[in-house]
């Protein structure tokens, strides 16, 4: 807010220097310093700053309908903004820098708002920083639930993710490149989460979330002719420090007496604390030994090592069923550490045996295994008496997960505008992890993957106003790790793009993915379709007007056999979307008006989902852009959001956003 209020201060100053930039210079200087018949004029300087501030201030009207869906999807709220700047400053000396350039949006309270700095010097150096700021709140009644027993809005997190990201790369297009790179991802925020208690009741309490992700990294890349290679040392560092608390009667979600008894729980601290760590090196390798030949590899090779401690206090009233043993404070304590070295590689080859035929293969690895310790240490006060009951749990839990791939392709150009493509593509793999409270087969649990694929695809290019490519692939799998994996399965993707003059381009899209598991008691079927429609026209160049229009319908459809965990009985659960997407924008050029033309908007986008869940979302806008003088345009706009849920009627919302402002650039 500070950068905001000082951008807004120095902003009448720009714009002076702009004014005054654009006055015509005074008669009597102007014959003075004008040079004779014959002179050479001196060359004009170009600037060494140029860019543009574009800011102003949103207006909201009342919302109407549900604030918490509001902020779960759109939440952008009234009051001044910076809604971009992008300056670039040039060092004709070029002394620290050739260019320095900055870019940065939305700040002054949005969601998400970003910002970027890029500085070069030519044979130097390359540096560039990231930072974004996003908002992640979700509070939607259905997933939050706040009609459940006891009024509290269960199931919420209110959490802003800042990531940032600095490179800096020596000695660019040099033989040998050393570069150096740092990366942050972290996390912080507050919401509502569930304390369970032995199954018989969920406390929704307050929760504090803090997190972060650090990953540093460098190394150096060697550029030659025929022969790339780069060697990476890395490492990543992870915290995590979540909490929760309460400290007033919480009855939960079972409002229900248990043999007479209420079950409450009084007073709650839980904490939990993550740290994780692992160091990794990487290779890549690229070569052109001959013109007819490539060959690339890359090679990683990790070691995360990972400790947790949990621990957590309560009192209440709680009951244990197994034993029918009412108690009125509990205790934990858990601990555990895993350790687990992680190998990847990728190896392919290129050949060009002719000229119109090109064959590859890949190959590639992953192997993660993983070795876990974990202790549980749990104490039970009993009522009326002080008498207490400890257990303990002690697991050494064994992760091991191997997977591979091997691709051969084959691309043929019978003609200059086709290319055909096919090749074989097989995947295998096998896992051991450890087995769920429920697994009737021991402590551990095995799967294995087995699966062949079919490739095959074409490009057509007859013209230059027309390109279109196919892509197919088609598996049959023998075993898979997971009830919900693609099994046998059908893929296909279909583009299409045709400048049907200089102003008009069409562009169409088509995917389908046709999954079918048939296993008996858990299989699996899932269709998804997606088609799309776009068209760009710009007459005369835009002169006139523009408009740019894009439609989509999607469709997707699923069943899916499962157990019902109360009555272990069989069930079938199935879900189908239907959507239309729809996306558009017309701009008007308005005729000159005492020599003012200003830029009409006009369009905005719409979502209408039928099915399962039908929803609606609308959100119309008008935009206009009025010169007010050589550098200086002020901008206004309105929109409207509308979302509707015809399953949770109670989480639909409408309100308008009015925004104005001014952009200055030079």
């Amino acid at each position: 807010m500070k950068i905001l209020i000082a951008l807004l201060a120095l902003a009448p100053a720009f714009a002076q220097t702009l004014v005054d930039q654009a006055k015509p210079a005074d008669s009597t200087t102007d014959a003075a310093q004008a040079p004779a018949a014959g002179d050479n004029p001196v060359p004009v300087a170009e600037p060494w700053i140029t860019g543009s501030i574009d800011f102003g201030y949103r207006f909201r009207t009342n919302l109407n309908g549900s604030s918490a869906a509001y902020q779960s999807i759109v939440d952008l709220s009234a009051g001044p903004r910076l809604l971009g700047v992008d300056f670039t400053i040039v060092d004709p000396k070029h002394r620290l820098f050739d260019s320095l350039s900055v870019r940065g949006s939305n700040w002054g309270g949005d969601p998400y708002n970003t910002a970027h700095v890029d500085a070069k010097k030519k044979g130097i150096y390359d540096f560039r920083f990231n930072y974004s700021n996003i908002l992640y709140y979700n509070a939607l009644p259905s997933y939050a639930n706040p009609f459940a027993p006891g009024g509290f809005n269960q199931q919420w997190f209110d959490q802003y993710r800042k990531n940032i990201s600095a490179d800096l790369t020596l000695r660019p297009n040099k033989r040998i490149v050393p570069y150096f790179s740092f990366s942050r991802n972290a996390g912080s925020g507050t919401g509502i989460s569930n304390y369970a208690q032995d199954a018989t009741d969920t406390f929704p309490v307050a929760t504090r979330l803090v997190d972060s992700t650090n990953n540093y990294r460098a190394g150096v890349r060697f550029e030659f002719n025929r022969l790339h290679i780069t060697l990476e040392q890395g490492g990543t560092t992870f915290e995590d420090n979540d909490s929760a608390y309460d400290a007033t009667p919480n009855t939960g979600d079972s409002t229900g007496a248990i043999l007479g008894q209420t079950l409450v729980l009084n007073n709650l601290v839980q904490a939990y604390r993550i740290r994780a760590h692992s160091v990794y090196s990487k290779g890549l390798l690229s070569a052109s030994p001959f013109s007819w030949l490539n060959v690339f590899g890359q090679f990683l090779y990790s070691e995360p090592k990972t400790d947790i401690n949990y621990q957590d206090a309560a009192t209440g009233n709680f009951v244990l069923l197994n034993s029918l043993l009412f108690y009125n404070g509990q205790t934990d304590l858990a601990t555990g550490s895993a350790v687990g070295p992680h190998v990847s590689g990728t190896a392919g080859v290129e050949v060009r045996p002719f000229r119109r035929l090109r064959i590859t293969g890949t190959w590639s690895t992953d192997g993660f295994h993983e070795l876990a310790y974990s202790s549980l240490a749990a104490a039970f006060l009993a009522q009326p008496s002080s008498a207490s009951v400890n257990t303990t749990t002690v697991l050494s839990p064994l992760l091991w997960v191997n997977d591979s791939r091997g691709e051969a392709m084959l691309f043929w150009d019978p003609l200059k505008m086709l290319t055909l493509r096919g090749g074989y593509r097989y995947e295998w793999g096998n896992a051991t992890v450890p087995a769920s409270e429920q697994s009737q087969t021991g402590l551990v649990e095995s799967g294995k993957l087995s699966r062949q694929v079919a490739l095959a695809g074409v490009n057509f290019h007859p013209a230059p106003k027309f390109y279109a490519n196919v892509d197919y692939e088609g598996a049959t799998t023998a075993r898979a790790y997971f009830t919900t994996s693609l099994y046998n399965y059908t893929r296909l993707r279909a583009r299409a793009r045709y400048q049907v003059a200089p102003a008009l381009s069409l562009q169409a899209n088509f995917a389908v993915l046709d999954n079918q598991d048939p296993i008996t008691g858990s299989q699996y079927d899932f269709l998804s379709r997606d088609n799309s429609l776009s068209v760009n026209w710009t007459p005369k160049g835009g002169k006139v007007f523009g408009l740019l229009a894009e439609y989509d319908r999607a469709t997707i459809s699923s069943s899916i056999d499962y157990i019902l965990p109360q009555f272990l009985s069989p069930d079938v659960s199935t879900y189908h979307a239907n959507a239309h997407i729809a996306t558009s924008a017309v701009q008007v050029n308005i005729p000159p008006v005492k020599g003012v033309a200003a830029k009409l908007t006009l369009g905005g986008s719409l979502a209408i989902v039928n099915g399962t869940e039908a929803s609606r979302y609308y959100e119309p806008l008008a935009r206009l852009s009025i010169p007010a003088g050589k550098h200086v345009y002020w901008n206004t706009e309105w929109r409207w959001y509308g979302y509707s849920d015809q399953l949770f009627l109670y989480q639909g919302f409408q309100t308008h956003l009015f925004q104005t402002g001014l952009k200055l650039s030079r």
